[in-house]
């Protein structure tokens, strides 16, 4: 137990710890001198767990530790996230990108610009529904990834986040509050935060929506839709279209992105 609960100690604390990491840089100009400063002070707590850590036995890591494997689009984080998590724990992590093999046939302008946290879903998807598929992923970004029936991913969509478009509109105008992203009562609101609720929510609903009847349009069939990411149990309960919601798809593509990858 106590091996168990150190892992997933140290995984959720440097999860956390270059979360804030990357929002403490969005907050700022991003440059060099403050990259550097934020960098170093996460990696100082990277340090002080591990000096401090009960300095468990790679050996029973490995036992209960069955593999590792990062999908990450904040590139200046991916080496840093990397290093911390194998300066506490003895294991050499798979990183989704070029030369790792993946399976899926990417048919797009130029494959290499297709971020891995959609690679990832793709893989997922594909092994688990029918295709033609669309795979929305909801986060800080709303993405479509569109499967074709040969099982090729031939493109898609990127629209801002439900989250990042609220706080963007509460930032840069000077009276609309900043609002958590919550269904108002009625689609007609009447007072401002009920009508930012409700173009918030029922606004990136209707997108989705939409996106889903012009996609199936353009490939001329009724392609299966699955849903994931962290805000996507926010906003699917109010889209039309029938929807299936998979939160742990990313978590089921590294999985099999991993299984791929090792010799035999």
């Amino acid at each position: 137990m106590k091996i168990k609960l150190f892992i997933t100690g140290v995984i959720s604390y440097v999860a956390m710890l270059f979360s804030f990491f990357y929002y403490s840089m969005a907050q700022s100009a991003r440059t060099t001198p403050e990259y550097n400063i934020y960098r170093d002070a996460a990696m100082r707590h990277v340090d002080l767990l591990y000096n401090t850590n009960l300095h468990v036995d790679p050996a029973q890591i490995n036992t209960y530790l069955g593999f590792f494997i990062i999908s990450s689009v904040v590139l200046p984080l991916s080496n840093i996230i990397k290093t911390a998590l194998t300066k506490l724990i003895p294991k050499e992590p798979l990183n989704v990108g070029p030369g790792v093999k993946t399976g899926l046939s990417i048919r797009i302008d130029n494959p290499t610009q297709l971020g891995s946290d959609l690679v990832v879903t793709a893989v997922a998807a594909i092994a688990a529904y029918p295709v033609p598929s669309i795979i929305i992923d909801m986060g800080t970004a709303t993405t479509f990834s569109v499967i074709n029936d040969k099982r090729q991913y031939i493109g898609g969509a990127i629209a801002p986040g439900a989250a990042v478009a609220l706080n963007s509109l509460s930032s840069q105008t000077s009276q609309l509050p900043f609002i958590s992203l919550e269904a108002p009562k009625h689609v007609i609101g009447s007072n401002t935060i009920d009508c930012m609720k409700s173009g918030s929510l029922f606004g990136n609903a209707a997108m989705i929506d939409g996106m889903i009847r012009r996609i199936r349009k353009e490939l001329g069939e009724n392609a299966i839709v699955v849903a994931t990411g962290g805000i996507a149990s926010a906003i699917l309960p109010y889209c039309e279209e029938n929807i299936s919601y998979d939160p742990d798809l990313m978590l089921k593509g590294l999985a099999l992105i991993y299984k791929k990858n090792q010799t035999r």
